[in-house]
């Protein structure tokens, strides 16, 4: 999935196709990802289904063909999402009960202009400049918004427990001021399609509204566990088991010299167990042996190393 914000430009360009699946993203160590697996795949569905309510509902409202395609789902603190978003862009802050931080639905303000055309009767998509919304543009559009709040909650279900509410509209990101800096919020990207013309959109939702809701299991892993969860992965890495004898110093002249039939003496008797080594480091002695038609070894001894 595509995790590109910014919008496209007011003609009608088609959204790019969100990349596979299989597709390896570059892991940012400054911004660790914070959503398990398991938690980012139920956020997805709850999202797709969301995006097939709310294109259902532009169709009905603008009467015109819709589509909202979901893009991406990630987990970013609110700075890190302001940061992506263009300078002027129509930025409607919806209240949540029992949080200080605001949910954002946040969209170019010239394609929420084309929709609201639509709704007052337009047939065709008009070219409009990013502006304000006059009264009673800003007036439908949340009315718009507010609709799109119920299929959130229908959508999310019990992850979203609490009473969303228009509060405000405002045009530029950086004063939007929805949430403080390191506030994390969960940002769902999304593709809209009206008609012929297409543009990108993004809902963000403050964490603290969805995360206790997502199951026992903290999404933010605060190290806790580190140590039992890195004996759990050691365990089962592949490690190289090895019978060797007992080093040889040698001089480059002898190596140079050497020629077939030439004999090696090693500093290693020949009654002595074989050393056994893993990944070059002795883990104890044994005795070559053979087992089903294979040469193997029978441990004679074990000791502990703690270099």
């Amino acid at each position: 999935m595509s995790s590109t914000l910014l919008p496209p430009s007011h003609d009608a360009t088609p959204v790019s196709t969100p990349a596979s699946a299989d597709e390896p993203v570059p892991y940012d160590f400054r911004r660790p990802t914070t959503l398990s697996r398991e938690h980012a795949r139920t956020l997805e569905l709850a999202f797709e289904t969301f995006a097939r309510q709310w294109g259902t509902q532009l169709t009905a409202r603008v009467r015109v063909l819709s589509q909202v395609t979901l893009e991406s789902v990630t987990m970013q603190t609110y700075d890190d999402y302001i940061a992506r978003l263009p300078a002027t862009t129509a930025m409607v802050l919806c209240a949540i009960e029992g949080l200080d931080a605001r949910a954002v639905f946040q969209f170019p303000a010239a394609g929420a202009l084309n929709w609201v055309s639509h709704i007052l009767g337009s047939p065709h998509a008009v070219d409009v400049e990013e502006r304000k919304f006059t009264g009673i543009e800003q007036t439908l559009v949340r009315n718009l918004v507010t609709e799109t709040l119920e299929d959130l909650h229908y959508s999310l279900g019990g992850l979203l427990k609490s009473t969303v509410t228009v509060d405000a509209i405002h045009y530029n990101a950086q004063f939007a001021q929805a949430a403080t800096k390191s506030d994390l919020m969960l940002v769902a990207a999304f593709s809209i399609r009206v008609g012929e013309r297409s543009l990108l959109a993004t809902v963000a939702l403050p964490g603290d509204a969805v995360l206790p809701q997502l199951g026992e299991e903290n999404p933010i892993d605060t190290g806790g566990h580190a140590v039992e969860l890195l004996h759990e992965h050691i365990v089962h890495v592949p490690m190289e088991l090895a019978l060797s004898v007992n080093d040889a110093q040698i001089t480059p002249e002898q190596i140079l010299n050497l020629s077939v039939g030439d004999v090696l003496r090693l500093p290693h008797p020949s009654h002595r167990p074989l050393n056994l080594t893993v990944d070059g480091q002795r883990l104890g002695t044994a005795a070559a042996g053979s087992h089903a038609g294979r040469i193997a070894a029978v441990v004679v001894s074990t000791e502990e190393n703690t270099l």
